[in-house]
C-alpha cells in the first residue's frame, strides 16, 4: 500500500529554506515514506509526549514532523534541523 503524503504551508515554506541537496534528499525520503513509513532508513520514531505525531530522517540533521490521517494519508507537518524536535 502507498500513503498519499499531504505537505502543510509550514512545511513547504521550510523546505523552501533547505539547500537543493537538502531537498533532492528529501524527494528520496518521501518515495520511502509513502511506500513503507517504518523503513529502517527513516529511522522513524514516534514523539514522546505528543499524541500520534512522528519523526523520520532525511540525512544527520533534517527531520520530517509528521503524523497520519486514517490509514493512508500521511500530513507532514514541519521540516527542518534535528532542533524542530526540540522546539515542540
Amino acid at each position: 500500500m502507498r500513503f498519499k503524503i499531504v505537505v502543510t504551508k509550514a512545511f513547504e515554506k521550510n523546505l523552501k529554506r533547505l539547500t537543493i541537496t537538502e531537498q533532492k534528499q528529501v524527494a528520496a525520503r518521501f518515495k520511502m515514506l509513502q511506500i513503507n513509513p517504518h523503513h529502517p532508513s527513516l529511522r522513524t520514531k514516534k514523539i514522546k509526549g505528543f499524541e500520534g505525531l512522528f519523526e523520520c530522517s532525511v540525512n544527520m540533521d533534517i527531520r520530517i514532523l509528521w503524523r497520519y490521517e486514517g490509514s493512508e494519508i500521511i500530513i507532514t507537518l514541519d521540516i527542518g534541523h534535528h532542533s524542530i524536535v526540540d522546539e515542540l
